[in-house]
This record gives structure tokens, sequence and C-alpha cells, in this order.
């Protein structure tokens, strides 16, 4: 549509809105010019590895070295690489619904069985011991963690997070993490499983640079792991990959070094846009919205209208000319919500705000009718 000439907001999309952080720039201009182009090694530069395992060390209760981080392309690589390396075929992985639209291939590829757990917004999303307890199988391998979450902006506490621990202690499962959303936190501290040394030892974290630094066209991630299973994946990453880049490790190296101002930009951006959904839909009864803890997005509970989410996210962009995500993507928990991207202009988060209100208002009336 917008390649038509459309005005088009584009509301769907989790990508950040603002150049990457200028630290990144000057570091890929200097390594580039300092002649940093040739071959790697499929576990990562040095200095990278270095200083992602001072980072963790310095932000967890465990302490991390350079043998236990790999650095791959972007959390995508990471995630299938973490995959292929722990699952045989006919392994299930838990994992909690909604879920990002990309786990059940990643969980696929290897052969593996993708086993959804449902979350509740009763108790905000986030995932609970419990829950998880009466899904595992003798086929049971991991469970998937999303921490901040995509798509509801959950954030799991300590609590929950010791809860999920004690049980893959119990049933012998590794817990893989995905914190990609870390340094979008609006309030409070962030939580992990490397923050309990006893987990330490069956923990996989993966993440990047991507939301963090508005990065994610430099595909730099990396996976944090015990020492034996980042030798044995190794192999598999150097088939893959034959190397990183090594300019980009080097910038990616001075950004994770410095303060990151961008991320605390992006913080102050989208808890003011969240904001403003809450505000403008609040005289609205047919819809329910929470702001999130963390992340980009925002989930709208709709299913007061009568309207699944994937109606609704069509009329609202036939009528509107306004593209929001239908919550059915994200898994069966979804159902009757949607996503919108906090990664627009204020204005244009206004102009949602009135494109929303207006569909509601109609779907109102249509329900009295």
């Amino acid at each position: 549509m917008k390649a038509n000439g459309a005005d088009v907001v584009i509301a769907s999309i989790g990508e950040p809105e603002i150049p990457p952080s200028p630290i990144l720039m000057q570091g890929c201009h200097d390594a580039l010019n300092a002649g940093r182009a040739g071959y790697s090694n499929g576990q990562g530069e040095p200095g990278l590895l270095l200083a992602l395992a001072e980072r963790y060390t310095e932000r967890r209760q465990t302490t991390i070295t350079s043998a236990n981080v790999m650095t791959v392309p972007g959390t995508q690589t990471a995630l299938y690489l973490t995959m292929m390396g722990l699952l045989n075929p006919g392994d299930e992985v838990l994992v909690g619904d909604p879920y990002y639209v990309s786990y059940e291939g990643v969980v696929a590829a290897p052969g593996g069985r993708f086993v959804p757990v449902p979350m509740s917004p009763d108790n905000g999303f986030r995932l609970q011991a419990a829950d998880i307890e009466c899904h595992i199988t003798p086929r049971s391998r991991a469970i998937l963690l999303t921490t901040p979450h995509n798509p509801t902006g959950a954030v799991l506490r300590a609590e929950d997070l010791r809860a999920i621990g004690d049980l893959a202690k119990k049933y012998d499962l590794w817990i893989i993490s995905d914190e990609v959303y870390e340094e979008l936190v609006f309030d409070g501290t962030f939580a992990s499983p490397l923050d309990f040394p006893d987990l330490a030892k069956r923990s996989i974290t993966v993440s990047s640079i991507s939301k963090s630094h508005a990065a994610p066209g430099f595909r730099s991630g990396w996976i944090i792991a015990p020492e034996e299973f980042v030798s044995r994946v190794l192999p598999l990453s150097e088939t893959l990959l034959f190397g990183n880049q090594p300019f980009i490790a080097d910038a990616t190296e001075d950004a994770l070094r410095a303060p990151n101002t961008t991320a605390q930009a992006m913080r102050t951006s989208y808890r003011r846009r969240a904001q403003m959904l809450v505000d403008g839909l609040a005289d609205q009864d047919n819809v329910t919205v929470a702001l999130p803890d963390a992340g980009m997005f925002v989930m709208l509970d709709i299913r007061a209208t009568g309207q699944s989410g994937e109606r609704f996210a069509q009329t609202l962009l036939t009528r509107e000319g306004i593209s929001v995500l239908p919550g059915e993507v994200f898994g069966h928990q979804g159902a009757g919500f949607v996503r919108i991207s906090l990664t627009i202009t204020d204005e244009d988060m206004a102009r949602v705000v009135r494109g929303l209100t207006t569909v509601l208002s109609a779907a109102n009336t249509e329900v009295s009718a």
C-alpha cells in the first residue's frame, strides 16, 4: 500500500526508528580503515569475547570468561545454533504462549517438538513454573524464556526465574533465555537465570545489539553458555559462518564498553508512546491496554469487541490506514489481541490512537445493533 502511494502508518514491525548508536558507526569506520576486513574464527574476535565476558560478570552473579562466549550474526543465529546444539529429533522445548514468531522454526530445524505453555494476561503474561510443569514429559529437553517478552513486554521477576530454575533442576532441563530487550526495561531491575550460580551450568543466554543499540542490520549477537556447550557447537558455527566480521566485532566491542545513550533514548520514547496509548484509550470500554514492563510493543486486548485480532487488524488497516499485527500470529493465547509497535513517531502514535478510537467506537455500535 505504501509503495502505491497510500498514507499508511506501519505500527506492526519492531525495528528501532532511530539511527544506530554513533559509537557503532564510528567504530565500523575506524575498523575498516584499519583493514579489519579479513577472516575471523568460529567463536569470535578476542576483544569482543572479553568485553562480553566482563559485561556479564559485572551484571550477573556468575563469573563469565571468554570461553563461555560465542559471537554470531544476531540473536536469530544464536537461537538456531543453540537448538541445533541441544536437540535431537523428538526432543521437546517448552515455550510460553504467546511467543515470538520465529521460535517454532528454530525448534523444528533439528527435529525438535515445540510445546506451547499458555500464559495468562491475568498475571501479566509472566510464565509460571506450575504451568510449565504440567507440560513436561520424558522427551522434554529445554525451557525457552523470553525476558523481556515479545510480544507482551512482560519481564520475569527474580522469584519467577528461581521457581523455573528449580523446575529445570528437578527435571534436568536446559534453560534458554532470549534477553535481546534487556536494556529496554522501563522501571526496576532486570533478572536473568545467570543471576543464580546453580543455574549457570544449565543456562544458555542469547542476545545482540539489534535492539539495545538500534542496529538490527549489523547482525551482531552472541551466546553465553557453559564452556562445554560452546566448544561442542563451535564446529557448527564454523561450518555455517566461517567466522564473523572483524570490523563489526570491533564496533560492537566499542559500543558495549561505552555508556548506552541510544537505549536510554529508546526507553524514554517507548514508554511515552505506550502511555499515549493507555491514556488515549482510557474511555473505550471494549479494549484493555496496560503499560508494558519493557520493550517496544503494546498488546491491546480487543476480545470485548467480539472480533478476532485478524479481523480487527484488517479493519484498522482498511479504514484508517494503520498496520498492526494480529495476536493470533503469536500463538493461541494471542487470539483476541493486536500488537502495536512503539517504534513510530509521536505524531504517528497520535494518529494510531485516533484510528483505534474510531474503529473501537464502530465496533461498539455494531455490537449494540
